[in-house]
């Protein structure tokens, strides 16, 4: 079949972004797409990929807990969004042939809220705790002694006629995640037996996320196929088959049943996703600093101002990737544009 690659026009473009909506970039999960992303998660360890220490460490952790017949040591995961967290708490589960209970910090407000979850799990259970650098502090509290002895004090009443009542918890294992460990208290992150960080991926190793995940989806693609795609995903394997899927869209639509590096390249620029993986924010955002501010430094507000963005938008969402790409560097005076910056937008750096 003649491969056509048109011009970048929303008429061959199902659902293109739209300035205000989420960007394609993003960690974060649409709706339509939760279901082929839980279809593309693995179920074994085994079948992970990357992260190898921390999967070589879980492994040991999981595999001493069977051999002594008990739950599994507590889990912390700490990382950057959509590098596996949950992937792993599901693993974990997996793994110790336990159900899971899923959950989350910012849903957890209340000391009550954390007693009927706990009072509700099954011996052996795998509680994932989401983002749990975001539960309150009378929460955190009650977590302390529900992870060390298995249990919690319920107080009933009021004043001085309060009673507290203890529960006795079965054993099971905690799974907490999080993608800022500084905020969690030091009482907390003392009380998981095992801590692992997630590293972001190399582009080798986003192509076998890249293999894997088109197997799943029936997609042929060849090997600089996979390698355009993985290069342009922000060392994020979430993000890697979001582009995946949005590829997959751009051929069926264009009527090309083997995707190339050509055709990969062609899909992702019409979706605004450079050769870097920067998309229309993070341009956005240098070209501003450059050609308004000179390169700067300018402060984060006045530069939020004028790409027209919360101050937070541009802290949060673009700053990190242009930061550890080395495009932008933070200073007591401001944001400023780095020479990799300048040569990335085609412009000669000032000297």
């Amino acid at each position: 079949m003649t491969q056509q690659f048109p011009e970048n026009d929303a008429q061959h473009l199902p659902g293109q972004q739209r300035q205000g909506q989420d960007r394609l970039v993003d960690a974060e999960v649409e709706p339509e797409d939760k279901a082929i992303e839980a279809a593309l998660r693995p179920k074994a360890l085994d079948d992970f990929v990357g992260q190898k220490r921390v999967r070589q460490q879980l492994s040991l952790v999981l595999e001493a807990s069977r051999l002594r017949g008990r739950s599994a040591d507590h889990v912390l995961l700490s990382g950057p969004p959509g590098l596996g967290k949950t992937t792993l708490a599901m693993i974990i589960a997996e793994e110790m042939g336990a159900p899971l209970r899923i959950s989350s910090g910012p849903a957890i407000q209340h000391s009550g809220d954390l007693a009927a979850i706990l009072s509700s799990l099954t011996p052996g259970e795998v509680l994932f705790l989401d983002e749990i650098h975001r539960m309150s502090r009378p929460a955190e509290e009650m977590l302390y002694m529900a992870m060390e002895d298995f249990r919690v004090d319920i107080v009933v009443g009021k004043g001085a006629g309060a009673t507290s009542i203890p529960l006795e918890l079965p054993s099971f294992t905690l799974v907490g995640a999080t993608t800022r460990a500084g905020l969690l208290p030091g009482p907390l992150r003392d009380r998981f037996g095992f801590t692992g960080h997630l590293e972001f991926y190399e582009v080798a190793e986003l192509e076998l996320v890249l293999r894997r995940s088109a197997g799943l989806l029936d997609l042929s693609i060849t090997t600089e196929g996979f390698h355009e795609i993985a290069s342009r995903s922000r060392g994020t394997p979430r993000i890697s088959n979001r582009l995946l899927r949005r590829v997959r869209d751009w051929a069926l639509v264009n009527e090309i049943d083997h995707i190339d590096a050509r055709a990969a390249s062609a899909a992702l620029d019409m979706y605004e996703v450079d050769s870097r993986g920067l998309d229309r924010l993070d341009r956005s955002v240098l070209e501003s600093l450059i050609h308004k501010f000179g390169g700067g430094p300018v402060g984060l507000s006045t530069l939020a101002i004028a790409v027209g963005e919360e101050t937070e938008t541009v802290e949060t969402v673009a700053e990190p990737y242009l930061v550890r790409e080395g495009l932008m560097g933070r200073t007591p005076r401001g944001r400023v544009a780095l020479p990799a910056a300048w040569e990335h937008l085609g412009l000669e750096a000032p000297e």
